[in-house]
């Protein structure tokens, strides 16, 4: 399968972006619309990087993208008492968070994922990298393990979303 990776405009891939997402995830029509709100959002954030892995045709099968975290932030304030309940609350200053990465199920496991998460650390002016995860075995948990992200605090219940996730962290660079 030939695919390509490059930096790609959050806010104007965040529809084929955020349907990227709702396929891997099974999103309902009312989580998509707000996820592509939040997605454009984020894409205003100073600091902001994204990628896209594109077919050999031009389509979209897998994109991410990360910001140098914010503490005032809906995603920090959510996990800071998680974080400070194990001990890892400093983890939220001056760190980067990949706010998505999502792979199309049929494009898995062809080193799409690691390219994008290695690309959007690659040159951070930061030291640590943050993000979560379903709390669950998957393969992305597996590529973040394999990447050096650990557990830092779990389960996560965000507010709307019944799924516990993980919040894990890596510091850089990776291994």
């Amino acid at each position: 399968m030939e695919w390509m990776c490059r930096v790609a405009d959050l806010a104007a891939y965040a529809d084929e972006a955020v349907a990227v997402q709702a396929y891997a995830f099974g999103l309902a029509d009312d989580e998509i619309a707000v996820r592509q709100r939040i997605m454009r959002r984020h894409a205003t954030f100073e600091g902001v990087r994204s990628l896209g892995a594109f077919d050999a045709d031009g389509r979209l099968v897998g994109f991410g993208y990360g910001y140098p975290n914010l503490t005032d932030q809906w995603w920090s304030l959510v996990i800071e008492p998680h974080l400070a309940r194990e001990g890892h609350r400093g983890w939220l200053d001056e760190s980067f968070v990949v706010g998505e990465l999502h792979v199309l199920p049929r494009w898995q496991g062809h080193g799409i994922g690691r390219t994008l998460i290695t690309m959007l650390c690659k040159g951070q002016d930061r030291d640590r990298i943050l993000l979560s995860a379903l709390d669950e075995q998957t393969p992305a948990r597996k590529l973040y393990r394999a990447l050096g992200f650990t557990d830092l605090a779990r389960p996560v219940l965000f507010p709307g979303n019944n799924r516990p996730y993980t919040v894990m962290g890596a510091t850089l660079p990776f291994d």
